[in-house]
């Protein structure tokens, strides 16, 4: 009988449902973000490489 209640109990109750949406929620953003960062991150880079060159060709002037 103890193991039936305890059977009933565990398929009555939500808390453990409402965790594992969360870690899958949590899990797809994490995903998104590292994908963006995948598709994003070389064109990233190529434009600080293009900035920091034009900066290096300034000069300043005295006078």
């Amino acid at each position: 009988m103890k193991l039936f209640k305890l059977a009933k109990t565990f398929t009555t109750e939500e808390d453990g449902a409402v965790t594992v949406d969360w870690v899958v929620l949590t899990a797809a953003i994490v995903g998104l973000g590292i994908a963006v960062m995948a598709a994003v991150g070389g064109s990233t880079s190529d434009l600080g490489d293009r900035i920091s060159a034009n900066l290096d060709a300034q000069t300043i002037a005295t006078y």
